[in-house]
């Protein structure tokens, strides 16, 4: 997924904190503490969200690789402090063992042979994904010093859908702030706050989807040439990773499925020198590859296992049919989860970008990024004339 970065997150839920090790960024990358808990505080706002993001400050700790307010090139070391771990430390937990369905709770007790499901869920936590967000904050700075930007907003909330279609690309991100369900069209904004306070009073959770945009991407990241290293491969693996997300599309996939090719496609034209798409159906990536289009990626969320409605299950230690037991969570964590989409976004367009242009500082990436432009027909000498591709000596046919 990752090729030239690399990180990896550690701690449980309501551990003593997170921590996050991300390597390869260029030495010399000015880095902003305050934009990175910013982003964090994002991923705290949102209708929906359960009595933990009223415990939790989450603030970003830079352990190592950043000095005088920029990277060195060595591991960016980061740690989160869990505020929840205080009522919990050094008091005894009753067992967990009845599994709920749609949680790694089953899955990860058959795995690992856990005799307590409290580390599979302590893990499984989406609290995890704030040491996502801190890491891909510095993926964004990264991309945004080089002039690409990477934002998100919410597109449905269970039944609830937004009508998008007079709002421009590059507009909806900074609209859907304006809003605790982080929906840029004001009207499915209040009509899903208020499909979200009506499952609340049900006791019950709701999924909903997620669209995010990466403006300024230049062409040519990724690949045609192998299957690991396609762009929009490595986009659905990452976003796919985020808990909950159970479906990605590149783009209005679903629906260029339903179309007839003629209609499914972008138009090449020509403008002067240059070449342009009047659409962007394929969604910013052709052929695994990044063609200077927007980059759009939607992703669906289903509605989280945790509910205060029980539903039925086995208790593992007595062996025998059980309601669930509640454990503290959200109601409906979409607005939430943008960040944390953001984050995994902005990791893998870093990544591809490094690893086009190559360079350990990030004054090398600036001047050979310089260098990627929009698809000009001087870019591309055809010759117009036939080519032996495969000789006859070339192959040998099987008697």
């Amino acid at each position: 997924m990752l090729r030239i970065l690399r990180f990896l997150t550690a701690g449980e839920s309501h551990g003593p904190a997170l921590l996050t090790i991300l390597e390869g960024l260029p030495a010399g990358l000015p880095v902003d503490p305050a934009a990175l808990n910013a982003e964090l505080a994002r991923r705290q706002r949102g209708v929906g969200s359960g009595p933990r993001m009223r415990i939790e400050r989450d603030r970003a700790e830079i352990l190592s690789g950043v000095l005088e307010g920029h990277t060195t090139g060595a591991p960016v070391a980061l740690r989160i402090v869990n505020r929840d771990h205080a009522k919990w430390r050094g008091r005894p937990i009753p067992p967990f063992t009845a599994p709920r369905p749609g949680h790694a709770d089953l899955s990860a007790a058959l795995k690992y042979g856990y005799r307590d499901l409290r580390p599979a869920l302590e893990r499984a936590s989406a609290r995890e994904t704030a040491a996502r967000v801190a890491v891909g904050a510095l993926a964004k700075q990264l991309l945004a010093a080089l002039g690409i930007t990477v934002g998100g907003y919410v597109r449905a909330i269970g039944p609830v859908e937004a009508d998008l279609s007079a709002i421009p690309l590059a507009e909806r991100p900074a609209r859907a702030e304006k809003h605790p369900t982080r929906c840029p069209d004001p009207q499915a904004a209040q009509a899903m706050q208020e499909a979200i306070e009506e499952i609340i009073r049900r006791r019950d959770t709701l999924g909903g989807v997620i669209e995010i945009v990466a403006l300024g991407v230049p062409p040519g990241l990724g690949s045609h040439v192998h299957w690991d290293r396609r762009l929009d491969a490595r986009l659905a693996a990452a976003v796919m990773s985020v808990q909950a997300i159970k479906g990605v599309e590149i783009g209005p996939a679903f629906a260029n499925a339903r179309l007839p090719g003629t209609q499914a496609h972008d138009p090449i034209r020509q403008q002067g020198r240059r070449l342009v798409r009047p659409t962007n159906r394929a969604g910013g990536i052709e052929g695994g590859i990044s063609n200077g289009q927007p980059i759009v990626v939607r992703a669906a969320m289903k509605p989280i296992a945790t509910t205060l409605t029980p539903q039925p299950t086995v208790d593992l230690a007595a062996g025998a049919e059980t309601p669930t037991h509640y454990e503290r969570s959200d109601f409906c964590p979409v607005p939430r989860a943008v960040p944390v989409l953001e984050a995994m976004v902005a990791l893998v367009l870093a990544d591809a970008l490094l690893e086009k242009l190559g360079g350990d500082t990030f004054d090398e990436l600036q001047t050979r990024l310089a260098a990627l432009r929009q698809p000009r027909l001087d870019d591309l000498p055809q010759d117009g004339t036939p080519h032996i591709f495969w000789p006859d000596d070339t192959w040998e046919d099987t008697p």
